[in-house]
C-alpha cells in the first residue's frame, strides 16, 4: 500500500508546516528540503491520498514559495479545511482570499473523493399514514450547486437486489445544517430535504415480501450526481427505530442499519403475544400465521447461559377462516433464569429466539400490542420483560427501575414526571438530574405514595446539593435514583421511560416566563431507546449559533454597531460569560457604589451562572452581546475577547486579568508540550485590544510584559477581587456566606481549589477531574470536626464524591472563590493562582503536589523554585495531607517566616485599594471622571 507524504515525515516536520508563519528561516528551509525529497523518491502519487488543501500545503512547501504558504496556512487556521469550488465540469480548488494563487492542475483539480457528501435525517414522523423523512444533505464545500429542484433526487434501494424506488423530495430551510457543518464559509440552510413515502407506496414494499430498502439522497455537482445514504442521529425520532404494523400482517421496521436510514420489511411467521410472570414461572405466548410451521423451541441466552423450552399448542386450530393463527405457549423457571444474577446496578440481557427441528434461529418480533412488564425476583433486581426499538423481545434482569409512565407541562412552565417505583426500593433514596457532560447535579424533591413517584422540575430554578437553585444550562440532563447516604454515583438507578410511552416523545414545552424576555423552550426526548432527558434550547437564536453565523455577526453585525455613537455602558466578561465574579465583579460593585450613571451589562455563558439581578444579561456570542461590546463606553475582561476585536476611539477596555503567574505562560511556555507559535505570535494584537492591564505585584508586571507581549500600560494596582481580604465588613460577608452555603456551626472550613491538569482529558477534550484525596478517610479522621468545601477549576468536568453527605461539599457553582476565601480556615491546593490571593488572609495553606516533577518538567514548568518558597508544606498523599490539619498549629510555626516572606514578594500593594485605583484608571478623562478635588 502506497504510503502519503504525511506518513512519511516527522513530527517535527509536521509541526513546522503547521506553524509555517512564525517558523524560523533554518525551518522553512528544512521543510522545504524534507518536502521536495519525498515528492522527487516517492511521486506526486503521495499527495493523492491527502485533502485537497493539504496538497496545497505540501505542492507549495516542496516548491519553496514561502508568502503563499504563509497565507493558506493563516487562511486555514480561521476555516481549516474549506475552500470554493470553480469549474461546472472540470472542478479546481479556490482558496478564500487566494483567488490569484497560481496552482497547477495536477494539484489544483478536484476529484470526487474531494468533495465528500454529508446527509443527515433529523426527524422521522407520520403524517396519517405517510412516512416523511427529514434532513439535509449537502457536497461538501458546494453550498449551493444548483438554484433549482433540478437534478435533487431520494430513492430507496434494495440491500440484496438493487432495486431503485424513486421518491419525492422536497427541498426545505434547515439552519442546523450550517451549523453542524462547523465552518464559518459556507451556508448549507438551503440544504434541507422533505421526503414522503406515502402510504400506498409503503403497502407496495410490503407486498415486494420482505427485504430492506435504505434511503440515499442525491445531489446535482460537477460532473454530475452526488449520491449517499442518509445517516442516522443520536437521539430522537431520527435516532431510534420505529415499528409499523399493516393490515396484511407485515411489519415495517423504519429504522437504521449500521447507522444507514432504511426500511425493513418483516413478515414474520411467529410473533409473540404475551410474556408474564405467573406462580414463579415466565410464560411466552406465541402466535403462528396459518400455513407456516411452528417453531418447536424456544432459546433464552445470554453469554453461557441457554434455556431452552419446548413450545407447546394451547389450542388446535379453528378451522375459522376469522382465525389466521396457531398459539402456542412456552415456559421458563423463574429461579433458573435468575440463578446467577449480578449484584447492584448491573444488567443481564437475554437473547430470545424461536428454534425449529432444523436448528435454525428466527427472531422473537412482538405481535401488534404486547405490552412490557416487570417482576421483581429479589432485594432490589427485577425481571423485565422488555422490547427493543425493531419490536424484538428483550428479558433482562436489573436493578429495580423507576419508571415514567406520564408526562405533561403545566402552564407555569413546570415539567412533571410521574411513573411506578416499588415503596421498598424507593425508601431511602433522592433523586438526581445529572448534566450529560458536565456532570453536574441538581438534587431534585420527590414525592412518593403507594408505589408511585412524581418529580416535579422548574428548569429555571433548579436546587442545587450546595448552593442558590440555577436554570438548566443547555445539553441532555438525564433523571437518578440515589440513595441518601451514597458516597458517589456508582450505584445510581437511570429512570427510564415505559416501552408504550416512547411514541410520546419529543414532548416540547416553554419554561417559565423569563425575565425581559420570553421562556425558554425545553425538550423532553430519549437515547438508547427509553433513557429519558431533558434538554434546554440554545441560548443562542438560529441565526447567531455556529461558526458560521458568529463568523456574519462579527464582521457585519458589530461592525455595523461600531458606527453607531457609544452609550453610557459597562460591559462585563468575567471567564468567558461563566461566572458572576473576580474583579470584574468588584468594579462593578464599585461603580453602584459610587453611583456612576451607566448600564451595566453582564456576559453570561451557556453555563448559566447566577448574575446580578440589577443589571441587564447578555449571551455571549448573541446579537445583543455584540453590539454591547460595539457600543459600550467601557469593558472590563478578565480574559481574551478574540483576535477579531479592536477598540474602538473613545472606548476603554480594562483587561483585569485573573493570577499571579506560578506555572509558565504566554512566551515562556515555547519549547513545551503546551506551546503554540501562532497563539504567542498573535499576543502583541490580543494586548493592544487593551487601555491598560492590572497587575496584582511586581512578579507579575515582570511576567506578564515579556510573556504577553504587552506593549501598552500595566497598571500595578493589585487585582481588585483582593480587596475582600481588607474590606471593613469581611466578617459579615463571611457570616452571610456561611448562611447561603448552610455550614455547619464550630467546624473548621478547608477549601480545595486545585487547578486542571492539560493531560488529563475527557473523550469530549473536557478536563477531567484528577482526584488523588481519599475523601472517606478524611471524613472518617476529619469528618466530626471538620467540613472539606471542593472547588473545581471552571475547565474541569466531574463528580465529586462523597458531595452532600457532611463533609466535603461541591461548591464549584458557588458564583465568586473569593466569598470562600472569607470562610475558609485553612487553603489546600497545588499551582493554581489561588495561593497568591489567600495569601492576603495570614490564613494558612497546605500545597498537595502530587505529581510536582511531572508538572514542573514535563507539564508546565515554573517560574521559580516552589520547594523552597512556598508558604506551607508540599505534601504527595492523602495521608500527609489528612496529618497536616490535623497539626495546622505547628505548620503554621514552622511556616510563619516563609508566609512572610511570600506576602512581601507576591502581596504587594495590599492596602484594600486596588478596586479604586482601577476604576479611578479608567474613568480618567472621559465624562464619568470624578471631579477634581485640587485647589
Amino acid at each position: 500500500m502506497a504510503q502519503s507524504l504525511a506518513d512519511l515525515t516527522s513530527a517535527g516536520v509536521q509541526r513546522i508546516l503547521r506553524f509555517f508563519p512564525e517558523s524560523s528561516q533554518a525551518e522553512r528551509e528544512e521543510l522545504r528540503a524534507t518536502a521536495r525529497r519525498l515528492l522527487d523518491t516517492h511521486g506526486e502519487k503521495v499527495l493523492t491520498p491527502l485533502r485537497p488543501v493539504e496538497r496545497v500545503l505540501w505542492y507549495l512547501a516542496s516548491e519553496g514559495r514561502a508568502e503563499d504558504l504563509v497565507e493558506v496556512v493563516r487562511g486555514q487556521r480561521r476555516d481549516p479545511g474549506v475552500f470554493l469550488v470553480a469549474g461546472a465540469r472540470r472542478p479546481r480548488l479556490v482558496l478564500p482570499g487566494l483567488r490569484s494563487l497560481a496552482l497547477p492542475d495536477r494539484i489544483a483539480a478536484l476529484e470526487r473523493r474531494d468533495l465528500p457528501v454529508t446527509a443527515q435525517l433529523t426527524s422521522v414522523e407520520w403524517r396519517g399514514d405517510d412516512l416523511v423523512w427529514g434532513g439535509y444533505a449537502f457536497v461538501a464545500n458546494l453550498p449551493r450547486p444548483s438554484g433549482r429542484m433540478i437534478g435533487r433526487f431520494a430513492v430507496l434501494e434494495h440491500a440484496d437486489t438493487g432495486e431503485r424506488i424513486k421518491l419525492r423530495l422536497r427541498r426545505t430551510k434547515n439552519e442546523e445544517a450550517t451549523a453542524a457543518s462547523g465552518q464559518a464559509l459556507h451556508c448549507y440552510d438551503r440544504t434541507g430535504f422533505e421526503v414522503v413515502v406515502p402510504a400506498r407506496r409503503l403497502r407496495e414494499l410490503a407486498g415486494r415480501g420482505a427485504g430492506q430498502w435504505f434511503l440515499s439522497v442525491g445531489i446535482p455537482g460537477p460532473g454530475g450526481a452526488y449520491e449517499t445514504r442518509v445517516r442516522q442521529r443520536e437521539v430522537g425520532t431520527a435516532g431510534h427505530n420505529q415499528v409499523r404494523h399493516l393490515a396484511d400482517g407485515s411489519r415495517l421496521v423504519v429504522g437504521f442499519t449500521k447507522d444507514a436510514v432504511g426500511i425493513t420489511v418483516q413478515q414474520p411467521p411467529v410473533e409473540v403475544e404475551s410474556c408474564t410472570v405467573v406462580d414463579g414461572e415466565l410464560v411466552l405466548v406465541a402466535r403462528v400465521r396459518s400455513g407456516h410451521k411452528a417453531p418447536t423451541t424456544v432459546s433464552v441466552v445470554e453469554g453461557d447461559t441457554r434455556l431452552d423450552s419446548p413450545l407447546t399448542a394451547l389450542s388446535a386450530p379453528s378451522g375459522s377462516a376469522d382465525d389466521a393463527f396457531r398459539r402456542y405457549r412456552a415456559v421458563f423457571s423463574l429461579d433458573r433464569l435468575t440463578a446467577d444474577d449480578p449484584p447492584g446496578i448491573k444488567t443481564r440481557q437475554f437473547k430470545v429466539t424461536f428454534r425449529g427441528d432444523e436448528g435454525r434461529g428466527q427472531a422473537a418480533h412482538l405481535a401488534e400490542g404486547f405490552t412490557t412488564g416487570r417482576h421483581r425476583f429479589a432485594a432490589g433486581r427485577e425481571l423485565a420483560v422488555h422490547r427493543d426499538g425493531p419490536g424484538r423481545l428483550v428479558l433482562a434482569t436489573r436493578a429495580v427501575r423507576a419508571v415514567v409512565d406520564a408526562m405533561t407541562a403545566t402552564d407555569a412552565g413546570e415539567l412533571v414526571l410521574t411513573g411506578a417505583y416499588p415503596r421498598e426500593e424507593a425508601a431511602g433514596k433522592k433523586v438526581i438530574l445529572r448534566h450529560g457532560t458536565r456532570f453536574e447535579e441538581k438534587e431534585l424533591p420527590v414525592e412518593m405514595a403507594d408505589g408511585r413517584f412524581t418529580v416535579r422540575i422548574d428548569p429555571e430554578a433548579a436546587p442545587q446539593v450546595h448552593g442558590p437553585a440555577l436554570p438548566l444550562c443547555p445539553g441532555r440532563w438525564y433523571l437518578f435514583f440515589r440513595d441518601v447516604d451514597a458516597w458517589d454515583k456508582s450505584e445510581d438507578v437511570p429512570v427510564t421511560l415505559r416501552p408504550e410511552q416512547v411514541g410520546e416523545l419529543p414532548l416540547r414545552f416553554n419554561g417559565p416566563q423569563g425575565v425581559g424576555g420570553p421562556p425558554r423552550a425545553f425538550t423532553v426526548d430519549r437515547r438508547n431507546f427509553d433513557r429519558i432527558f431533558i434538554e434546554p434550547e440554545r441560548l443562542l437564536a438560529p441565526d447567531e449559533h455556529g461558526t458560521y453565523r458568529q463568523r456574519i455577526l462579527r464582521e457585519a453585525h458589530f461592525h455595523k454597531q461600531r458606527k453607531l455613537p457609544l452609550r453610557d455602558a459597562v460591559l462585563y466578561l468575567s471567564f468567558g460569560g461563566k461566572q458572576f465574579s473576580d474583579s470584574p465583579r468588584f468594579v462593578y460593585d464599585e461603580l453602584v457604589r459610587r453611583g456612576v450613571a451607566v448600564e451595566h451589562i453582564w456576559t453570561q455563558d451557556e453555563g448559566l451562572p447566577e448574575m446580578p439581578a440589577e443589571a441587564r444579561v447578555v449571551g455571549w456570542g448573541s446579537r445583543a452581546w455584540y453590539e454591547a461590546l460595539a457600543r459600550s463606553r467601557y469593558v472590563v475582561v478578565n480574559t481574551p475577547v478574540g483576535d477579531w476585536f479592536v477598540t474602538r476611539p473613545g472606548q476603554k477596555v480594562v483587561q483585569t486579568w485573573h493570577g499571579t503567574p506560578l506555572k509558565k505562560v504566554g512566551k515562556d511556555l515555547l519549547g513545551s508540550p503546551q506551546s503554540s507559535p501562532a497563539y504567542i505570535a498573535g499576543l502583541p494584537h490580543s494586548y493592544r485590544q487593551f487601555d491598560f492591564v492590572v497587575s496584582p505585584n511586581a512578579h507579575t508586571t515582570e511576567i506578564m510584559r515579556r510573556a504577553y507581549s504587552i506593549e501598552g500600560e500595566m497598571l500595578e494596582s493589585g487585582y481588585p477581587r483582593n480587596d475582600i481580604f481588607h474590606a471593613a465588613d469581611r466578617d459579615i460577608r463571611a457570616a452571610r456566606v456561611r448562611e447561603q452555603l448552610g455550614l455547619p456551626e464550630g467546624k473548621k472550613v478547608v477549601l480545595y481549589a486545585p487547578t486542571w491538569r492539560e493531560d488529563q482529558r475527557h473523550a469530549s477534550k473536557l478536563y477531567k477531574l484528577d482526584l488523588r484525596i481519599d475523601l472517606a478517610a478524611a471524613q472518617a479522621e476529619l469528618g466530626h470536626d471538620h467540613v472539606l468545601l471542593f472547588r473545581k477549576h471552571s475547565s474541569v468536568h466531574g463528580n465529586v464524591p462523597g458531595a452532600g453527605q457532611g463533609f466535603v461539599w461541591d461548591v464549584t457553582r458557588y458564583p465568586d472563590i473569593a466569598d470562600l476565601y472569607l470562610v475558609a480556615d485553612v487553603l489546600i491546593t497545588d499551582y493554581s493562582s489561588a495561593l497568591f490571593d489567600f495569601a492576603h488572609s495570614d490564613k494558612p495553606m497546605l500545597f498537595f503536589t502530587y505529581d510536582l516533577e511531572h508538572y514542573r518538567d514535563t507539564l508546565r514548568g515554573l517560574y521559580f523554585d516552589f520547594t523552597t518558597r512556598a508558604p506551607g508544606p508540599l505534601l504527595e498523599t492523602s495521608e500527609e495531607l489528612v496529618k497536616a490539619l490535623r497539626g495546622l498549629d505547628a505548620v503554621e510555626a514552622e511556616y510563619r517566616d516563609k508566609y512572610t516572606r511570600f506576602k512581601k514578594d507576591f502581596c504587594e500593594p495590599r492596602d484594600g485599594q486596588a478596586t479604586a485605583r482601577v476604576v479611578d484608571r479608567m474613568l480618567a478623562g472621559g465624562p464619568h471622571a470624578p471631579a477634581s478635588t485640587g485647589g
